[in-house]
């Protein structure tokens, strides 16, 4: 999908510094750039639209304005990603010039931009509210880890299904894939409008998923299969393997 055929797009890198496993993770040092700016600059590579980091404390502020990026300072109390982007959308993009907003997560340092480009593809149908992404469990572990949320959904073509239901569980039953969800999203402006103005659901609060908030409330979701996951950082051990890995790339 092109920018023309997507509308204009934005994308919100929400970056919040409180994190009892990874205390200050936003600043974290991989290969030479906080963990922050090395999550900005795979959005700029994406080259989708304007990037912006909406952050929740003056030092992380400074260091992503010093290295050439937007960044928009949000409240420190907000209790998701998305309420966190909604707000520094409406500081970035009063006139709502924006038509698309892509989520992306500020501890995804080694997302691929193909994967960032590739979560605009299920807007091309009008009736999509909001995009995102899945790959195929290929470790037997990850289809019984509740830490893996996994997609259930109805196919519609090889590389791409509408999202029935998100769950830790493993989930569907029988033969066949299971596909491993990533938290990267695009949404349509007034998606996001309303899943924000939402109340958490029944479905969302067991599972802990935020996103079924959108399905029972009757929002349509739909999934693109790519080909990688990018690596969640949450833990010292983590971090460790997202310095390899760009490490790795940088040498290539």
């Amino acid at each position: 999908m092109n920018r023309e055929n997507s509308g204009k797009a934005i994308v919100l890198i929400p970056a919040r510094m409180a994190s009892t496993r990874l205390p200050g993770k936003p600043l974290a040092d991989i290969c030479g750039l906080p963990m922050i700016v090395q999550v900005a600059t795979r959005a700029r590579e994406a080259d989708v639209g304007r990037v912006v980091v909406a952050v929740d404390d003056q030092q992380v502020f400074d260091v992503v304005r010093a290295a050439g990026f937007e960044a928009m300072m949000t409240r420190i109390d907000h209790q998701s990603g998305s309420d966190r982007i909604y707000e520094a959308l409406l500081k970035a993009d009063p006139d709502g010039e924006a038509e698309i907003v892509i989520n992306v997560q500020g501890d995804l340092p080694t997302v691929e931009p193909a994967s960032i480009r590739a979560a605009l593809n299920p807007l091309e149908n009008a009736g999509t509210d909001i995009a995102t992404l899945t790959v195929p469990i290929t470790e037997e572990g990850e289809k019984t880890n509740p830490n893996i949320v996994k997609v259930v959904g109805s196919p519609l073509s090889e590389s791409r299904m509408r999202a029935l239901y998100f769950t830790r569980a493993t989930a569907p039953y029988g033969q066949g894939p299971l596909y491993h969800h990533i938290g990267l999203y695009a949404y349509r402006r007034q998606a996001l409008e309303r899943f924000v103005a939402l109340q958490p659901s029944t479905l969302e609060r067991r599972e802990s998923l935020e996103q079924l908030r959108a399905l029972e409330a009757g929002m349509r979701i739909d999934v693109e299969i790519v080909d990688s996951v990018p690596l969640g950082v949450d833990t010292p051990v983590e971090l460790e393997k997202a310095r390899r890995i760009l490490s790795a790339h940088q040498s290539e």
